[in-house]
Order: C-alpha cells, then sequence, then structure tokens
C-alpha cells in the first residue's frame, strides 16, 4: 500500500520521537538538541521543523507526554482488570503494572521521573501531568474499603506522587538493588496508609 503524505509526516515525527526519548534517556536533557535528534533520526532539520515548528523545547514536551500516557496506560490497564472482590489489589496491580513499565525500558525512568529537575521545560511539563496521575492514585484509594472522601483522597494522592517518585528514583539508583518485590509491597503500603488519613 502506497503511504500518503500524512503517513509519511506521522512517521518522520514518531522518528523523532523516538531519537527523542534515547538521548533523553540516555545522555540526558542536556544531549537533547536539534541536531543530535535528526542524526538519531536519521533527518534532516527541515523534518525536524515540519514536525516541531517551536523547536526543542516542543520535541522535550512531546518526548515526555508519550512516555508518561505509556505509563498511564499500563497503570489503567491494571487497575481495570484486578480483582474485584479484593479491592487492595487494585493498588498493588497499579504499583506493579509502574514498576514493570520502567523494567521493560531503563530510559524510561530517567525520562519520567528525573530529568525534570535539571530542565524547566520538562520541570513545568511535570506539574501539567499532576492530575492525570492524581486521579490514578485517587481511584486506587477509592476502591479501598472505608475510602476517604475526595477531598482527602485528592490531598493524598497530590503528597503520595512526591513520595512515589522519590521511592522509584532510590530503586533505580539503588546499589545493592533493592527487591521488585519489596519495591512493589512498599509502595502498595503506602498508598493504603494515605487513604487513612482524614482531614475531619
Amino acid at each position: 500500500m502506497t503511504s500518503t503524505l500524512e503517513d509519511r509526516v506521522a512517521a518522520r515525527r514518531a522518528a523523532l520521537i523516538e531519537a527523542g526519548v534515547e538521548l533523553l534517556g540516555t545522555q540526558g536533557a542536556s544531549g537533547v538538541t536539534v541536531r543530535a535528534v535528526c542524526r538519531g533520526a536519521k533527518l534532516t532539520e527541515r523534518y525536524f521543523y515540519e514536525s516541531f515548528p517551536d523547536g526543542r523545547d516542543a520535541l522535550l514536551r512531546a518526548v515526555h507526554s508519550q512516555v508518561a500516557s505509556e505509563a498511564r496506560d499500563a497503570i489503567v490497564a491494571a487497575i481495570a482488570t484486578a480483582p474485584p472482590d479484593a479491592p487492595e489489589r487494585v493498588a498493588h496491580s497499579a504499583v506493579a503494572a509502574f514498576t514493570t513499565f520502567l523494567e521493560a525500558d531503563p530510559r524510561r525512568g530517567r525520562v519520567l521521573l528525573s530529568e525534570s529537575f535539571s530542565d524547566s521545560v520538562l520541570a513545568q511539563h511535570d506539574l501539567e501531568l499532576i492530575p492525570a496521575f492524581t486521579t490514578l492514585l485517587v481511584t486506587q484509594m477509592r476502591a479501598l474499603p472505608d475510602p476517604p472522601d475526595e477531598v482527602d483522597a485528592e490531598l493524598a494522592a497530590v503528597a503520595l506522587l512526591g513520595a512515589i517518585r522519590a521511592i522509584y528514583l532510590t530503586w533505580l539508583s539503588a546499589d545493592p538493588p533493592i527487591p521488585v518485590a519489596r519495591l512493589n509491597a512498599h509502595t502498595t503500603a503506602l498508598i493504603i496508609a494515605a487513604a487513612g488519613v482524614r482531614s475531619h
């Protein structure tokens, strides 16, 4: 089948994003330049600006968005298939899915969790992603017996985002390694404990 112009544009954009994932996930934000991305994608700068007229910042947001969306999809799928008769398993399924997602591609942890500390564009984009990920945590807490109300769940979810990020950054760099089973069990227990915090 002959590809259309739209197909070719989409393929070039995907190649540029993949090159961005590779650079951001292995060299960090400082390694993501237009020239390096074009070299990785085997495309000229003309095609870079075809997909990203706003330049490098737009690419960084696209790379961050793609990895975040993939992580969210993995967590949503895990929540949807968690055993309905064991509500505490919802959190465990979500945590295990996120761990597996990071294990499957070591670049993902750096893209999603650490590079926003060194790049202002990614730091701002991190803030934009908070609602989507707090919603996932609220869903996990609201599935528990005697769940918190929406206000307590929302506040706990925001606090948990920072705690879980720190836990996973520690896990990714730990020497000796932290066993995955312990990581998943501890993070699940933290979510369940946070769901018990009440403000009234």
